[in-house]
């Protein structure tokens, strides 16, 4: 595992969305208090910053209901694209010397965002620290390799198929009982 990508996801029961922001908040404040350098990243709070940057939110702000939803859609993929926007982006944001980062956010942005296909843009530009991604939803790995992002619990299975991913699921992980 030496040579893995630190790439984690965690899952949660979207209905615990709220609980989640609260756990991640309590997490955080107990990390750093423990001496950890620790960083927490919203992905839509980084959306949004984008379209600011671009001038494009107080646009959409005014004009969204007029929009054809395909057109908004689209505005949204590119000017959140993952490759030559969100990640570089996200790297700022993650600055140069954590030991853990946290990402949350990742179920606000859908549809014009997957989450596979911002871990895909993250990979080569990845750091050598653990990331943990929380994911509202079912996260799973079959046994010839092939990984699996349900949002919600509701969205078809859709395998990734970059043979490159990797993430692993923070529920395989066994914890002593105490």
């Amino acid at each position: 595992m030496a040579k893995e990508i630190p790439i984690f996801i965690q899952t949660y029961d979207p209905s615990e969305e709220d609980e989640l922001r609260q756990i991640v908040k309590g997490l955080l404040q107990g990390l750093k208090q423990a001496g950890l350098r620790v960083t927490h990243v919203d992905l839509f709070d980084l959306v949004i910053e984008l379209l600011e940057e671009k001038g494009f939110l107080e646009v959409l702000l005014k004009e969204e209901s007029s929009w054809a939803k395909s057109a908004l859609l689209e505005t949204l993929q590119n000017v959140s694209e993952p490759t030559k926007e969100l990640v570089p982006k996200l790297m700022a944001a993650i600055g140069k010397n954590p030991q853990l980062t946290l990402i949350t956010g990742s179920g606000r942005i859908y549809p014009f965002l997957r989450t596979h296909a911002i871990i895909e843009a993250l990979q080569p530009e990845m750091v050598k620290h653990p990331v943990v991604i929380f994911f509202p939803g079912d996260y799973s790995q079959d046994a010839d390799g092939g990984s699996y992002l349900r949002l919600f619990g509701t969205t078809p299975n859709t395998k990734i198929e970059n043979p490159h991913y990797r993430a692993t699921n923070l529920a395989y992980f066994e914890t002593p009982s105490s």
